[in-house]
């Protein structure tokens, strides 16, 4: 059967957010990486009108949520295991079929090139399928949702230093990688990316450095101040997206937004903070920030021309990032 997987701009029957349930992975920063998260459940359900599935993975961590979101309209705690909150990751993608049918299409998950395997996460795609009450369509193949961005007609963003990594599928070229993505999204054109940012440990997820807003239109950063590290990376994203066109024929139409430029990690170095980590709700898009208010200003404005039928909402992201990514990359929607 042909599956598409819908624009993240389409309707959502429901938005899944991880909820930070265990004290050893986030320490210092597990209260305020929760209150991250509330702040964006609540933006979610409120102004981004959507049907919030929090997803909690441990007893202490389910109610913290209760206490925090409990009694809010609009969301919905689901209790259930997982390794870490990036649900974009572990979780499956929705794709709906030529009758509309919807399905919960499933990846292998090896922890980021068996970086951080931790338990339950191999888990969580069925978790949500079964929650969701939309059957599992499991795929051989390692996978990660973050690696991928859709227009919702068949084209597809993604990052050679991801998908083509050896650490993932051993022996994958464009084109075996185009065959799998054809076959498990109905995947009709894939624009290949080069590089991911700096220092991100999932190498190089696309949902950093470049997404679609519409048919046909994307949109990627630039360089803000002196010390961001990205500054030829984002120059040449934007040169190999002016030449491509989409499965449809089209070429692409790139916008750029404001980096949050250079955002010191608590390792040091530079972290791999991102603005294209935004969500686009129902209602609103929901851009994470860093620190910078003027490149977050900057980086707003920018998405409001981009998105006029949505309200643009800016909430802070550090603690979140601090274990090494953002919104985009804790939530999944799920399509109308």
């Amino acid at each position: 059967m042909a599956l598409i997987v819908p624009a993240e701009w389409a309707p959502h029957r429901a938005m899944w957010l991880g909820f930070p349930s265990h004290e050893a992975l986030w320490i210092d920063n597990l209260e305020a990486a929760q209150a991250e998260v509330a702040a964006l459940a609540r933006a979610l359900a409120g102004p981004g009108r959507e049907h919030v599935r929090l997803m909690t993975g441990s007893p202490e961590g389910e109610v913290t949520a209760r206490r925090l979101l409990g009694d809010v309209s609009g969301i919905e705690i689901v209790p259930g295991r997982f390794g870490d909150i990036w649900l974009r990751d572990t979780g499956p993608i929705f794709a709906q079929g030529p009758d509309g049918a919807r399905h919960a299409v499933g990846f292998q998950f090896n922890g980021w090139g068996e970086k951080f395997l931790m338990d339950h996460d191999d888990e969580v795609a069925a978790q949500i399928a079964v929650a969701s009450g939309v059957p599992l369509t499991p795929c051989d193949f390692v996978m990660e949702g973050g690696s991928l961005d859709h227009d919702g007609s068949g084209t597809l963003l993604t990052t050679r230093q991801c998908l083509l990594n050896p650490n993932r599928n051993a022996g994958w070229t464009e084109a075996t990688a185009e065959s799998a993505l054809a076959e498990a999204l109905g995947v009709r054109q894939v624009i290949w990316l080069g590089e991911g940012l700096a220092n991100d440990h999932t190498d190089g997820h696309v949902d950093n450095l470049a997404r679609f807003i519409a048919p046909g239109s994307v949109v990627c950063p630039i360089a803000w101040g002196r010390g961001d590290v990205n500054t030829e990376l984002y120059d040449e994203t934007a040169a190999i997206l002016a030449r491509a066109r989409d499965a449809d024929g089209r070429p692409l139409k790139v916008f750029r937004l404001p980096s949050p430029g250079w955002i010191e990690a608590e390792t040091g170095g530079a972290s791999p903070a991102s603005h294209m980590n935004f969500i686009i709700a129902n209602g609103a898009v929901i851009m994470p920030t860093y620190g910078d208010a003027q490149a977050g200003a900057f980086a707003v404005e920018g998405l409001k021309s981009l998105f006029p039928d949505r309200t643009i909402i800016d909430l802070p992201s550090n603690a979140i990032l601090s274990g090494g990514g953002s919104f985009h990359c804790i939530t999944q929607q799920e399509p109308a």
